[in-house]
C-alpha cells in the first residue's frame, strides 16, 4: 500500500533519484535536507517510515534517530538508515540507535523497495498489501474487500481502515487516542468519542457474520481485537 515516507538526504541528486523511485512505486514522499528540517515535518505529521541518511549537515542522522526514539510520539516510526559506511561497527551503531534496518549506498531501487516492505510488514503491517484472516473474517487491502465466512461485508473507508489496523495488531489494547493517531493520523484533530461512533458502525457491519465480538471493549482503557473470549 502507498506509504507516507520522509526522505532525509542532503545530496540533491541522490534525494531526487530516491524520491523519484519511491513516487513511481506509489508512495508519497516528503523531503528534508537536514535533521532540523526533518524534525519540523515530523512535528507537523508523523510519516509511516523515515529514510534517514547517516551524514547530514548539523545534527547527524544517528543523533536525529536517537531523538526520535527518545520521544514517545515518534518512538514507533520505522527508520531505515542510508549510508556509505559499510563497516560492521557502523552498522551496529546505526541499529543500536533504534534504526529498523540499514542499507549501504549504492543500492538498487528494487533493494530499497524490498527493505521498505519488510520493515513496514514488521513494524506497520497495516501499511502492507497482505490479506489478513481471523476466524473466517478476511480483509484484502488490494481489492479493498471484506468477507465474513465468504459473504461480502460492506464497510465505509474509515471502518475499513479501523478494521485493518485491528486485524494487523491483534490482542493489543489501544486507547482512543492511539486509534486516532494510527487510523485517522496524528495531524487530524477530531474528538476521541468519534472513535466510539465508528466502533459501533464497525460492529454493526460485522454482526451478521457474528464477527462483532472480535472487537472488545476494555473498560477504562480502549479497544482490543481478539479471537479470545
Amino acid at each position: 500500500m502507498p506509504a507516507n515516507i520522509l526522505l532525509v538526504e542532503d545530496e540533491p541528486a541522490i534525494q531526487e533519484l530516491i524520491a523519484f523511485n519511491l513516487t513511481q512505486a506509489g508512495h508519497h514522499v516528503l523531503r528534508a535536507a537536514s535533521a532540523e528540517n526533518a524534525m519540523t515535518l515530523v512535528k507537523n505529521a508523523l510519516p509511516d517510515l523515515i529514510l534517514l541518511d547517516w551524514m547530514l549537515p548539523g545534527a547527524s542522522g544517528v543523533e536525529f534517530a536517537k531523538k526520535l526514539r527518545a520521544d514517545e510520539r515518534t518512538r514507533g516510526v520505522p527508520i531505515i538508515m542510508l549510508t556509505a559506511r559499510s563497516d560492521e561497527q557502523d552498522k551496529i551503531t546505526g541499529l543500536e540507535t533504534g534504526a529498523d534496518d540499514y542499507i549501504t549506498k549504492p543500492f538498487s531501487p528494487r533493494e530499497l523497495q524490498a527493505r521498505i516492505k519488510a520493515v513496514l510488514r514488521r513494524r506497520a503491517p497495516q501499511m502492507t498489501d497482505d490479506a489478513v484472516d481471523t476466524n473466517g473474517l478476511r480483509l484484502d487491502p488490494v481489492t479493498h474487500r471484506v468477507h465474513g465466512h465468504g459473504e461480502p461485508i460492506d464497510l465505509g473507508p474509515t471502518e475499513f481502515r479501523l478494521l485493518h489496523f485491528f486485524m494487523t495488531h491483534p490482542e493489543r489494547v489501544h486507547s482512543r487516542a492511539q486509534l486516532l493517531d494510527q487510523v485517522w493520523g496524528d495531524h487530524v484533530f477530531v474528538e476521541e468519542r468519534t472513535v466510539d461512533v465508528h466502533i459501533r458502525r464497525l460492529r454493526s457491519a460485522l454482526e451478521p457474520s457474528r464477527h462483532d465480538s472480535l472487537i472488545q471493549t476494555v473498560r477504562g482503557t480502549g479497544y482490543r481485537f481478539s479471537a479470545q473470549p
